[in-house]
């Protein structure tokens, strides 16, 4: 897909973020958009940002945990365009605390949003996307698909297993000779809300001395690249048939010690966080 020009794309999360990065971006390169999103007024934010572009446009409050949900919007964005070439699997949430303190329905509600959600979109997609002759699937993974973080396990979890989901369809796509194509995208620290509306468990205070408040504050400072610069990245490697795209020099940066240091990383990381917000190592 070297041009959006006139192909439809379905982007979830694009009330905020990334997600609404990617809808302004593709509304610029001449694309139709399928948007959804949990929230409504951010999706009407998107929506009146995108009046503007002159692109054609259709909004759905959807929550990519609700399996039935997303299977509709899918077959309701074909029937309204008449065919589909490009779906984002972008949206996602966030969750923080130890193993031991977090309950089984926490890592049920991350899997359900993080990775259900992402195999709901392919799954009721990629029968639109073969039709259409020329389509990619683009999952939105994290840096921490790739090398992982202490308190994170579930997000940690919930990212990997996207990585090896779109490893895997990508495969899958070039076995069977597929008009399809996927990408796995891992961003770095990207400046969303998705740090403030994150899931904080009173133990990550516990362990690192630092209230779940000021913790954020402090994360936020880390966010190193705009969500437009995450969008034009994204996009460029759809054209350029990107398997795995990194975003950010922090992800860059990470996934370079992942390689090198595949298990000493851990003790590095360990150090670092626990140095910057005073917890323990």
């Amino acid at each position: 897909m070297k041009s959006f020009t006139d192909r439809v794309a379905a982007v979830t999360g694009a009330g905020s973020g990334i997600g609404r990065a990617l809808a302004l971006r593709l509304a610029a390169d001449g694309a139709n958009l399928a948007l959804a999103d949990k929230d409504p007024a951010g999706l009407a934010g998107t929506a009146a940002q995108l009046a503007r572009t002159g692109a054609r446009v259709t909004t759905t409050e959807l929550d990519v945990a609700d399996e039935k949900g997303v299977y509709a919007w899918a077959d309701a964005t074909t029937a309204e365009f008449g065919t589909v070439n490009l779906v984002v699997n972008n949206a996602g949430v966030a969750l923080a605390g130890t193993v031991e303190a977090l309950s089984i329905d926490d890592y049920r509600w991350i899997m359900d949003i993080n990775f259900w959600g992402v195999v709901y979109g392919t799954k009721a997609f990629l029968p639109h996307l073969v039709a259409s002759g020329d389509g990619h699937v683009v999952n939105v993974s994290s840096i921490f698909g790739i090398a992982a973080q202490p308190l994170m396990s579930g997000y940690n979890a919930s990212k990997y297993a996207v990585r090896g989901f779109t490893e895997s369809l990508r495969q899958d796509l070039d076995m069977t000779g597929a008009p399809v194509s996927a990408t796995c995208v891992h961003p770095g620290g990207i400046r969303t809300n998705i740090a403030r509306t994150a899931r904080v468990d009173a133990s990550t205070a516990a362990v690192t001395g630092t209230p779940a408040d000021s913790a954020t504050a402090e994360f936020e400072k880390l966010l190193m690249t705009t969500p437009d610069k995450a969008a034009r990245t994204i996009l460029d490697g759809v054209r350029r048939d990107r398997r795995r795209v990194l975003i950010g020099p922090d992800a860059t940066v990470l996934d370079a010690m992942a390689r090198l240091l595949p298990a000493s990383y851990q003790r590095i990381v360990t150090t670092a966080v626990g140095s910057r917000r005073g917890g323990r190592r």
